[in-house]
């Protein structure tokens, strides 16, 4: 039987950090990771270059039923904090986009900057370690694959179930409810939209367009690049917007979100040109031709009557468009929804019913927009955790 002051399932962002900050305080801590090396999700993030945050971070960019919950943990820990952790290893970065950044050298960096910290802080990890069973009496006593661990402290930091070829598994969710600990539905995040119908034929014609466009959902929009695929829909603006969206519910695409069309097309309206060529000087040529093919009759713009103009530029501002489903899990980057987070304390992270008990990262009902906001929940969470178990 080992013994241990903090067990920590789940060797991820969240999982690393909560173990380094629990070490720091001089506590024991064994950090159990199921795959072969720790941080794998780290390792292919921001296509390799790790997207380890973003500097306009703000409760504001996070889905949860309990809005509230992150602010505490967000405030502990910030992206100025990890930033520095970064600087401390002479971690080269660089900002892509709206406060986005990215290591300019490989995503390895920041997992050997974390196991450092691990043995600097005394944190022992255990890889392919596979934990079959838990109980509670005076202790946790976690039976693995080759040994028992008793603990007072256990923390669940193993994620969500996107990207399972990554070794993602529905864990955390199956703890939580051994311990009859609430949970928010699950759905995937930051995932691709998939179309059936003459939308999907449409859309696979023109795959590999992409276009700047404003995508809404109820109260929320993005304003990013959308990409015509095979299956439907992807690009930022969709990935973000996917977060947001309930089964059967439609999406509002602007594609020309800084123009009155309306007021364009007028203005030219006595000139011969082909209404499709005409378009595609604002869009790129083959969406604006199979756009025209689907919405509209062909001719020079001088042909149409004032009333089809408005149609034609109203469609192109609200083209609403419903979504058959997405592309699931596998190409989810996150999980929405998870661990209740009314079920847990905000300061600390530890279940209210359970003492002793932690939930943190992607495996609560914290979920974060794309562009760094996942990472940072994944170390706010860890280190409010850390300072207590």
């Amino acid at each position: 039987m080992i013994k241990a002051d903090a067990v920590i399932i789940g060797a991820g962002a969240a999982g690393l950090m909560c173990a380094i900050e629990a070490g720091k305080r001089g506590r024991s801590v064994l950090l159990l990771e199921h795959c072969e090396k720790p941080g794998k999700k780290i390792l292919i993030s921001g296509g390799g270059r790790c997207n380890f945050t973003n500097k306009n971070v703000s409760p504001e960019n996070f889905i949860s039923h309990n809005p509230h919950f992150c602010k505490s943990a967000l405030s502990g820990y910030t992206p100025d904090d990890f930033i520095s952790l970064i600087e401390k290893y002479n971690i080269k970065y660089h900002e892509k986009k709206s406060g986005q950044l990215f290591c300019d050298d490989s995503s390895r960096l920041v997992v050997s900057m974390l196991e450092n910290e691990c043995k600097n802080s005394g944190v022992r990890i255990i890889v392919n370690c596979k934990v079959k069973n838990i109980i509670r009496n005076d202790f946790f006593e976690i039976d693995t694959e080759s040994e028992s661990i008793q603990t007072g402290s256990l923390v669940i930091a193993t994620g969500g179930i996107s990207i399972p070829k990554m070794g993602a598994t529905d864990f955390g969710y199956n703890i939580a409810r051994q311990f009859n600990i609430g949970l928010r539905e699950i759905h995937p995040g930051l995932v691709p939209l998939t179309f059936s119908g003459e939308e999907r034929k449409m859309f696979s014609e023109i795959s590999g367009v992409s276009v700047d466009a404003e995508v809404s959902c109820k109260s929320i929009s993005f304003r990013e690049n959308i990409l015509f695929t095979h299956k439907g829909l992807s690009g930022p603006a969709i990935l973000q917007i996917s977060s947001y969206i309930n089964k059967g519910e439609s999406i509002s695409v602007n594609l020309l979100p800084e123009t009155d069309f309306y007021e364009i097309l007028k203005n030219n309206s006595d000139r011969k040109t082909q209404l499709s060529n005409f378009l595609s000087v604002y869009l790129p040529k083959r969406f604006a031709q199979a756009f025209m093919n689907k919405y509209s009759s062909s001719g020079p713009l001088i042909t149409f009557p004032d009333k089809e103009l408005k149609l034609i530029s109203d469609k192109l501002h609200n083209w609403k468009l419903t979504p058959s489903g997405t592309e699931g899990f596998d190409k989810a980057e996150v999980t929405v929804g998870g661990v209740d987070t009314d079920e847990l304390s905000s300061k600390t992270m530890e279940s209210k019913k359970v003492k002793g008990l932690y939930f943190i990262g992607e495996v609560t009902d914290v979920t974060g927009w794309l562009g760094g906001y996942n990472f940072q929940w994944a170390w706010s969470s860890g280190f409010a955790a850390g300072k207590y178990v």
